[in-house]
Protein backbone atom coordinates (compact mmCIF):
# COMPACT_ATOMS: atom_id res chain seq x y z
CA UNK A 1 0.00 0.00 0.00
CA UNK A 2 1.24 3.40 -1.01
CA UNK A 3 2.45 5.33 2.15
CA UNK A 4 1.21 9.00 1.91
CA UNK A 5 2.78 11.92 4.16
CA UNK A 6 0.02 14.73 4.41
CA UNK A 7 1.94 17.53 6.14
CA UNK A 8 -0.37 20.77 7.74
CA UNK A 9 0.45 23.91 10.13
CA UNK A 10 3.96 25.59 9.34
CA UNK A 11 5.00 28.43 10.89
CA UNK A 12 3.29 31.42 8.12
CA UNK A 13 0.13 33.36 8.90
CA UNK A 14 -1.95 30.86 7.15
CA UNK A 15 -1.38 28.11 9.66
CA UNK A 16 -5.08 28.51 10.31
CA UNK A 17 -6.31 27.89 7.29
CA UNK A 18 -3.36 24.93 6.01
CA UNK A 19 -4.82 22.69 9.21
CA UNK A 20 -8.04 22.75 8.01
CA UNK A 21 -6.84 22.22 4.17
CA UNK A 22 -4.67 19.34 4.96
CA UNK A 23 -7.37 17.68 7.23
CA UNK A 24 -9.60 17.48 4.31
CA UNK A 25 -6.84 16.11 2.26
CA UNK A 26 -5.82 13.54 5.13
CA UNK A 27 -9.77 12.41 5.21
CA UNK A 28 -10.13 12.80 1.37
CA UNK A 29 -7.17 10.27 0.97
CA UNK A 30 -8.64 7.66 3.27
CA UNK A 31 -11.64 7.92 1.98
CA UNK A 32 -10.39 6.85 -1.23
CA UNK A 33 -8.91 3.87 -0.08
CA UNK A 34 -5.25 2.27 -1.34
CA UNK A 35 -3.13 4.68 0.65
CA UNK A 36 -1.53 4.30 3.91
CA UNK A 37 -2.38 7.68 5.77
CA UNK A 38 -0.15 9.45 7.89
CA UNK A 39 -1.52 13.18 8.94
CA UNK A 40 1.21 15.39 10.85
CA UNK A 41 1.33 18.58 11.70
CA UNK A 42 4.63 20.53 11.83
CA UNK A 43 6.00 24.06 12.33
CA UNK A 44 9.33 25.20 11.06
CA UNK A 45 10.66 21.12 10.14
CA UNK A 46 14.10 20.61 9.99
CA UNK A 47 15.43 18.28 7.54
CA UNK A 48 16.32 15.66 9.95
CA UNK A 49 12.31 15.99 11.33
CA UNK A 50 11.44 15.03 7.61
CA UNK A 51 13.53 11.86 7.45
CA UNK A 52 12.01 10.70 10.36
CA UNK A 53 8.57 10.72 8.33
CA UNK A 54 8.79 7.79 6.50
CA UNK A 55 6.71 7.74 3.53
CA UNK A 56 6.55 6.62 -0.34
CA UNK A 57 5.30 10.45 -1.11
CA UNK A 58 4.49 13.35 0.43
CA UNK A 59 1.23 15.29 0.10
CA UNK A 60 2.25 19.53 2.00
CA UNK A 61 -0.95 20.71 2.67
CA UNK A 62 1.30 24.23 3.78
CA UNK A 63 0.32 28.01 2.65
CA UNK A 64 2.42 30.98 2.88
CA UNK A 65 6.10 31.84 2.33
CA UNK A 66 7.69 29.08 3.83
CA UNK A 67 5.58 26.29 3.59
CA UNK A 68 4.56 27.25 -0.54
CA UNK A 69 7.28 29.68 -1.58
CA UNK A 70 10.75 27.46 -1.36
CA UNK A 71 11.62 26.79 2.09
CA UNK A 72 9.43 23.95 2.43
CA UNK A 73 10.63 22.62 -0.85
CA UNK A 74 13.96 22.63 -0.53
CA UNK A 75 13.99 20.23 2.32
CA UNK A 76 11.58 17.83 0.66
CA UNK A 77 13.78 17.86 -2.46
CA UNK A 78 16.68 16.78 -0.41
CA UNK A 79 14.92 14.04 1.39
CA UNK A 80 14.43 12.32 -1.72
CA UNK A 81 11.48 11.71 -1.43
CA UNK A 82 8.59 12.88 -4.25
CA UNK A 83 6.18 14.86 -3.13
CA UNK A 84 2.59 17.04 -4.51
CA UNK A 85 3.11 20.87 -5.74
CA UNK A 86 6.37 22.79 -7.21
CA UNK A 87 9.90 22.57 -7.27
CA UNK A 88 11.88 24.87 -5.10
CA UNK A 89 12.39 27.48 -7.85
CA UNK A 90 8.84 27.71 -9.40
CA UNK A 91 7.41 28.30 -5.89
CA UNK A 92 9.93 31.01 -4.94
CA UNK A 93 8.78 32.64 -8.47
CA UNK A 94 5.20 31.84 -7.43
CA UNK A 95 5.41 33.24 -4.36
CA UNK A 96 6.92 36.44 -5.48
CA UNK A 97 3.62 38.57 -6.35
CA UNK A 98 5.86 40.69 -8.50
CA UNK A 99 7.67 37.92 -10.38
CA UNK A 100 4.90 36.60 -11.18
CA UNK A 101 3.26 39.52 -12.80
CA UNK A 102 5.94 39.83 -14.93
CA UNK A 103 5.30 36.03 -16.14
CA UNK A 104 1.58 36.72 -16.70
CA UNK A 105 1.97 39.85 -18.82
CA UNK A 106 4.58 37.47 -21.11
CA UNK A 107 2.34 35.08 -21.71
CA UNK A 108 -0.16 37.67 -22.97
CA UNK A 109 -2.41 37.95 -19.68
CA UNK A 110 -3.42 41.31 -18.83
CA UNK A 111 -1.44 42.87 -16.12
CA UNK A 112 -1.77 46.49 -14.65
CA UNK A 113 0.91 48.32 -13.93
CA UNK A 114 2.25 48.61 -10.13
CA UNK A 115 5.15 49.70 -8.01
CA UNK A 116 6.81 48.41 -4.63
CA UNK A 117 5.65 50.06 -1.42
CA UNK A 118 9.06 51.95 -0.51
CA UNK A 119 8.63 52.38 3.53
CA UNK A 120 10.83 54.98 3.67
CA UNK A 121 8.28 57.43 1.25
CA UNK A 122 5.04 58.41 2.23
CA UNK A 123 4.47 59.68 -1.71
CA UNK A 124 2.14 57.34 -3.43
CA UNK A 125 3.35 56.34 -6.72
CA UNK A 126 -0.01 56.08 -8.11
CA UNK A 127 -3.77 57.54 -8.51
CA UNK A 128 -6.00 56.59 -5.99
CA UNK A 129 -8.09 53.80 -5.53
CA UNK A 130 -5.26 51.69 -5.07
CA UNK A 131 -4.72 47.91 -3.18
CA UNK A 132 -1.41 47.38 -1.08
CA UNK A 133 -0.40 43.87 0.08
CA UNK A 134 2.56 41.70 0.77
CA UNK A 135 4.81 40.19 -2.07
CA UNK A 136 4.82 36.85 0.00
CA UNK A 137 1.70 36.51 1.31
CA UNK A 138 -1.83 34.77 0.16
CA UNK A 139 -5.31 34.56 1.45
CA UNK A 140 -5.57 38.25 1.45
CA UNK A 141 -3.19 38.55 4.66
CA UNK A 142 -2.14 42.27 5.03
CA UNK A 143 -3.91 43.64 2.21
CA UNK A 144 -5.57 46.94 1.82
CA UNK A 145 -7.78 48.97 -0.10
CA UNK A 146 -7.59 52.95 -0.12
CA UNK A 147 -10.38 54.82 -1.64
CA UNK A 148 -8.50 58.22 0.50
CA UNK A 149 -5.25 59.69 1.52
CA UNK A 150 -6.37 58.78 5.23
CA UNK A 151 -6.84 55.34 4.24
CA UNK A 152 -3.57 55.29 1.86
CA UNK A 153 -1.59 56.69 5.17
CA UNK A 154 -2.92 54.04 7.11
CA UNK A 155 -1.75 51.01 5.00
CA UNK A 156 1.46 52.82 4.18
CA UNK A 157 2.31 53.24 8.39
CA UNK A 158 0.94 49.43 8.77
CA UNK A 159 2.87 47.63 5.66
CA UNK A 160 5.98 49.58 6.93
CA UNK A 161 5.77 48.59 10.38
CA UNK A 162 5.24 45.19 9.40
CA UNK A 163 8.65 45.47 7.92
CA UNK A 164 6.76 43.34 4.97
CA UNK A 165 7.89 43.57 0.85
CA UNK A 166 4.38 45.01 -0.58
CA UNK A 167 3.14 45.93 -4.00
CA UNK A 168 1.19 48.92 -5.02
CA UNK A 169 -1.22 48.23 -7.89
CA UNK A 170 -4.29 49.80 -9.42
CA UNK A 171 -7.73 49.07 -7.42
CA UNK A 172 -9.67 47.15 -10.22
CA UNK A 173 -13.25 47.73 -10.10
CA UNK A 174 -14.70 44.64 -11.21
CA UNK A 175 -15.75 40.55 -10.10
CA UNK A 176 -13.19 38.53 -9.49
CA UNK A 177 -12.66 35.08 -11.10
CA UNK A 178 -10.37 32.09 -10.20
CA UNK A 179 -8.84 29.16 -12.36
CA UNK A 180 -7.75 26.24 -11.01
CA UNK A 181 -5.46 23.94 -13.05
CA UNK A 182 -4.43 20.45 -12.75
CA UNK A 183 -1.75 17.87 -14.36
CA UNK A 184 -3.73 16.32 -16.70
CA UNK A 185 -2.76 12.69 -16.39
CA UNK A 186 0.45 10.94 -14.26
CA UNK A 187 3.49 10.31 -15.98
CA UNK A 188 3.10 12.86 -18.76
CA UNK A 189 6.86 13.93 -19.17
CA UNK A 190 5.23 17.06 -20.06
CA UNK A 191 3.44 17.44 -16.96
CA UNK A 192 1.15 19.56 -18.95
CA UNK A 193 -2.33 20.67 -17.35
CA UNK A 194 -6.01 21.79 -18.22
CA UNK A 195 -8.15 24.29 -16.62
CA UNK A 196 -11.01 23.26 -14.75
CA UNK A 197 -14.58 25.80 -14.98
CA UNK A 198 -13.68 29.06 -13.79
CA UNK A 199 -15.53 30.29 -10.38
CA UNK A 200 -16.99 33.41 -10.66
CA UNK A 201 -16.72 34.94 -6.83
CA UNK A 202 -19.34 37.60 -5.27
CA UNK A 203 -18.73 38.49 -1.73
CA UNK A 204 -21.63 39.42 0.08
CA UNK A 205 -20.26 42.23 1.28
CA UNK A 206 -17.14 44.60 -0.25
CA UNK A 207 -13.81 42.79 -0.80
CA UNK A 208 -13.29 39.17 -1.15
CA UNK A 209 -11.34 39.05 2.28
CA UNK A 210 -10.20 36.40 4.48
CA UNK A 211 -13.40 35.85 6.32
CA UNK A 212 -15.47 35.98 2.90
CA UNK A 213 -13.16 33.05 2.24
CA UNK A 214 -13.20 31.10 5.01
CA UNK A 215 -15.60 31.81 7.86
CA UNK A 216 -18.35 33.47 6.13
CA UNK A 217 -21.14 31.34 4.29
CA UNK A 218 -23.36 34.08 2.48
CA UNK A 219 -19.73 34.39 0.07
CA UNK A 220 -21.90 33.47 -3.69
CA UNK A 221 -19.87 31.35 -6.24
CA UNK A 222 -20.97 30.46 -9.54
CA UNK A 223 -19.19 27.41 -11.31
CA UNK A 224 -18.69 28.16 -15.25
CA UNK A 225 -19.99 31.86 -15.42
CA UNK A 226 -20.89 32.97 -18.31
CA UNK A 227 -18.06 35.22 -19.58
CA UNK A 228 -18.18 37.14 -23.26
CA UNK A 229 -17.47 35.24 -26.27
CA UNK A 230 -12.87 35.06 -25.93
CA UNK A 231 -12.93 35.88 -22.68
CA UNK A 232 -12.60 32.81 -20.51
CA UNK A 233 -10.85 30.91 -23.59
CA UNK A 234 -7.92 34.07 -23.80
CA UNK A 235 -7.69 33.93 -20.08
CA UNK A 236 -7.49 30.00 -19.61
CA UNK A 237 -4.78 29.91 -22.31
CA UNK A 238 -2.86 32.67 -21.16
CA UNK A 239 -3.07 31.32 -17.66
CA UNK A 240 -2.13 27.46 -18.93
CA UNK A 241 0.93 29.46 -20.82
CA UNK A 242 2.21 31.03 -17.66
CA UNK A 243 2.43 28.17 -15.76
CA UNK A 244 3.71 26.50 -18.36
CA UNK A 245 6.92 29.13 -18.43
CA UNK A 246 7.11 29.32 -14.36
CA UNK A 247 7.76 25.77 -14.10
CA UNK A 248 4.38 25.02 -12.12
CA UNK A 249 3.86 20.95 -11.48
CA UNK A 250 0.66 19.15 -10.55
CA UNK A 251 -1.56 22.11 -9.53
CA UNK A 252 -2.09 25.41 -8.98
CA UNK A 253 -5.01 28.79 -8.73
CA UNK A 254 -4.83 31.97 -10.82
CA UNK A 255 -7.06 34.87 -9.91
CA UNK A 256 -8.19 37.34 -11.88
CA UNK A 257 -10.88 40.61 -11.89
CA UNK A 258 -12.71 40.83 -14.53
CA UNK A 259 -13.64 44.36 -14.82
CA UNK A 260 -16.69 46.19 -16.45
CA UNK A 261 -15.21 46.63 -19.65
CA UNK A 262 -15.09 42.88 -19.86
CA UNK A 263 -11.58 42.56 -19.39
CA UNK A 264 -9.92 39.85 -17.09
CA UNK A 265 -6.74 41.46 -15.39
CA UNK A 266 -4.44 38.91 -13.73
CA UNK A 267 -3.89 39.23 -9.52
CA UNK A 268 -1.66 36.26 -8.67
CA UNK A 269 -0.71 32.82 -8.79
CA UNK A 270 -1.13 30.22 -5.14
CA UNK A 271 0.83 26.54 -6.09
CA UNK A 272 -0.72 24.78 -3.35
CA UNK A 273 -4.49 26.76 -3.39
CA UNK A 274 -7.05 25.58 -0.28
CA UNK A 275 -8.54 22.14 0.29
CA UNK A 276 -10.87 23.96 2.88
CA UNK A 277 -14.95 22.89 2.71
CA UNK A 278 -14.91 26.56 1.15
CA UNK A 279 -12.09 26.24 -1.83
CA UNK A 280 -12.32 26.81 -5.19
CA UNK A 281 -9.95 23.94 -6.49
CA UNK A 282 -11.93 21.44 -5.06
CA UNK A 283 -15.19 23.23 -6.10
CA UNK A 284 -14.21 23.53 -9.51
CA UNK A 285 -12.87 19.99 -9.87
CA UNK A 286 -16.13 18.49 -8.21
CA UNK A 287 -18.13 20.23 -11.34
CA UNK A 288 -16.09 17.64 -13.65
CA UNK A 289 -16.94 15.11 -11.70
CA UNK A 290 -13.89 14.68 -10.05
CA UNK A 291 -14.67 14.49 -6.12
CA UNK A 292 -12.45 15.49 -3.22
CA UNK A 293 -11.12 11.73 -2.54
CA UNK A 294 -10.60 11.25 -6.50
CA UNK A 295 -8.81 14.80 -7.08
CA UNK A 296 -6.54 14.23 -4.13
CA UNK A 297 -5.39 10.55 -5.28
CA UNK A 298 -5.27 11.95 -8.68
CA UNK A 299 -1.96 14.52 -7.69
CA UNK A 300 -0.90 12.10 -5.34
CA UNK A 301 0.15 9.70 -8.53
CA UNK A 302 1.25 12.77 -10.41
CA UNK A 303 3.88 13.11 -7.55
CA UNK A 304 4.76 9.59 -7.69
CA UNK A 305 5.26 9.23 -11.36
CA UNK A 306 6.78 12.36 -12.18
Amino acid sequence: MIRVLVLGGGPDAEREVSLHSSSEVASALRAHGGFSVDYRVIDRATLADLRALRSDVVFPVLHGRWGEGGGLQDLLELTGVPFVGCAPAPARLAMDKAASRSFAQASGLGVKPAAILDPTDAVRPLALPVVVKPVFEGSSVGLFVCRSEEEWRAAHRATAASGKVALIEPYIKGVELTLGMIQQRPGDPSGAMRALPFIEIRPAQGLYDYEAKYTRDDTGYTVGPALAPGIGEGAAEGALACARAMGLRHLCRMDFILDDDGRAWFLEVNTMPGFTTHSLVPMAARAVGLEMPALCAHLVRCALED
